[in-house]
């Protein structure tokens, strides 16, 4: 059973190392962590989120409902136009136990190259929400999360939030 890890867990802050074999407990993990991600109400969830620091994550396209599982995920090419939304994460909670959400700029498209859980190599061309979600959850994978893209004032605030939780 995978237990999700919160702000301040070093595995948070892993690079994740490439899957070389889809095996049994790379498709059971991926299955648990949508079972997860929905169960949360996100809309993302990456290994290194559940203690695995290997590359693969689960996201799911809010207005479409549909689910990627993402293995080995990665992304080749981002648009010169950004765009500033609200992000939060399941890693990072507040007192309430709920995500915590800030401001956050990224590219408003991304085109994304990687291999599903029957081996075969996929590509999308994602912008809006997915974009986003996309990026948030492959930046778990090189131990980055989306405060440490905030301005230092709105990190710091954020990060009294999480602090208040412990």
């Amino acid at each position: 059973m995978l237990q999700m890890k919160l702000c301040g867990d070093l595995v948070l802050r892993e690079k994740c190392a490439p899957v070389d074999t889809i095996s049994p407990d790379i498709l059971s993990a991926l299955d648990e962590m949508v079972a997860m991600m929905r169960e949360q109400n996100g809309v993302g969830l990456a290994a290194p989120q559940v203690g695995v620091t290997k590359r693969f994550l689960v996201m799911m396209d809010p207005d479409t409902e549909t689910v990627y599982k993402m293995i080995n995920p990665r992304i080749v090419s981002a648009s010169d136009e950004t765009c500033n939304m609200e992000e939060g994460c399941l890693s990072v909670l507040g007192p309430d136990n709920l995500p915590v959400f800030a401001h956050v700029t990224r590219p408003a498209a991304v085109v994304v190259e990687w291999t599903d859980e029957r081996g075969e190599k996929k590509g999308a061309e994602m912008s809006g929400v997915p974009a986003r979600i996309v990026q948030h959850e492959t930046d778990h994978l090189d131990g980055r999360l989306f405060i440490d893209l905030l301005a230092p004032v709105r990190r710091e605030m954020v990060m009294r939030k999480v602090r208040k939780r412990k």
